[in-house]
């Protein structure tokens, strides 16, 4: 009987693409649901769950995701000072009007692993009100999703 070996990726063999991604007009989950899936690599066969497998990501126009229905009023975002009383809410409106690309964040901040990985994950994770980035000399690829 011939048993064969389960292939792992070294950390060294693990290669990080740079992408763009236009975020005008997108749906704010499933844009955030597909960021996380690039972030954590699971686009490719090499995806191992405790390796950082995935790509770099910059998304321009971040302050103009589209959200459904009355989402702006009614989409609650909590903080809390750690103090008696000191919890303080907003909405998704107002977060977008204060902070453009927090909304976004927050979603596929959500959406990956709460493991070691999440915070190397989310720092590759660039994310741009307009279209102006610094990120050209690392030719990132245009990214699209269904």
């Amino acid at each position: 009987m011939m048993t064969t070996k389960t292939y792992s990726p070294k950390p060294t063999e693990l290669t990080h693409d740079w992408y763009i991604v236009d975020a005008e007009g997108k749906t704010l989950g499933r844009l955030a649901a597909e960021l996380a899936n690039r972030l954590m690599g699971k686009h490719k066969p090499q995806y191992s769950p405790h390796l950082d497998c995935g790509d770099n990501i910059v998304v321009i126009n971040a302050d103009k995701i589209a959200v459904t229905g009355n989402k702006l009023e009614a989409k609650k975002y909590y903080r809390h000072s750690g103090y008696p009383g000191g919890i303080s809410e907003t909405n998704l409106g107002n977060l977008m009007e204060r902070k453009p690309t927090a909304a976004l964040e927050r979603a596929v901040k959500g959406m990956l692993p709460k493991n070691r990985l999440q915070d190397i994950r989310l720092a590759r994770l660039k994310l741009y009100a307009g279209t102006e980035h610094p990120h050209a000399p690392q030719t990132p690829k245009t990214l699209e999703f269904k």
